[in-house]
């Protein structure tokens, strides 16, 4: 009798043990956004202001879809947030800013590189068309697109809202980056490789909430008007990320 009851005991041990590290385990693995970004995708650089104008006429940027990123009063984008984070309660502020600048840096370079099959899984069906559909032009004219991100100066949460069961949030990049087309004999059509620019994108990630794929696809970009900036070109106010 005393070895059956300690053989109850013992398999009850081993499932307050099981238990304890499914826990563990849920707790890691639930925060991941699916964008965590790779070793040395790009270099860090130090905190510099921006002025908030429009991309000069000879910079070449990634297609932008008519959606706009609006930034939000901080009121309004804390709203948002806790939305978000009431339909999928693993939603990791510091987590999703990492990944979303994981995720700028594999789509920009993939872009410059033609490569659509890495954009493939990284973009809606709507902006996946029009970024292929840049390629396709530019390989067609024997164009080469020369895009380097130098360093990643600011990254910061905008919007934050829910649509249905979809999670929708908008991020504001500052970055330094040489950009520079030329055509088919190595001529330069536009740009400057040698000089590097301040850029500041918006762009716009969802998931689906109730999807088991924790993956944000990017389903719009844009560039903020010089009204969407103050001074410096920051908000102080808003959720960032170095």
């Amino acid at each position: 009798m005393g070895g059956v009851l300690q053989g109850i005991f013992d398999i009850l041990i081993l499932a307050v043990i099981a238990a304890f590290l499914a826990y563990r385990l849920y707790s890691t693995l639930g925060k991941r956004t699916g964008h965590e970004p790779p070793p040395n995708s790009y270099r860090q650089g130090e905190t510099a202001s921006q002025d908030g104008e429009p991309a000069p006429d000879n910079v070449v940027t990634l297609p932008h879809s008519d959606r706009r990123g609006q930034e939000l009063p901080q009121s309004s984008l804390s709203a948002g947030l806790t939305q978000v984070k009431v339909a999928d309660p693993s939603f990791d502020q510091r987590g999703f800013l990492q990944g979303a600048q994981g995720a700028f840096g594999m789509i920009v370079d993939a872009f410059a590189r033609g490569d659509t099959a890495a954009l493939r899984p990284l973009l809606s069906d709507e902006l996946y068309d029009e970024f292929s559909s840049a390629i396709r032009e530019r390989m067609d004219a024997g164009e080469v697109f020369e895009h380097v991100i130098e360093d990643m100066r600011d990254v910061r949460l905008t919007d934050a809202r829910m649509d249905g069961r979809t999670a929708i949030v908008t991020v504001r990049f500052t970055s330094a980056q040489r950009m520079s087309t030329r055509d088919s004999a190595g001529d330069l059509l536009d740009g400057d490789p040698g000089e590097v620019m301040e850029v500041v994108d918006l762009w716009t990630f969802a998931r689906n909430t109730r999807s088991a794929d924790p993956t944000w696809t990017l389903v719009a970009t844009d560039t903020p008007d010089g009204d969407d900036a103050d001074a410096d070109g920051r908000d102080d106010s808003a959720p960032t990320v170095h």
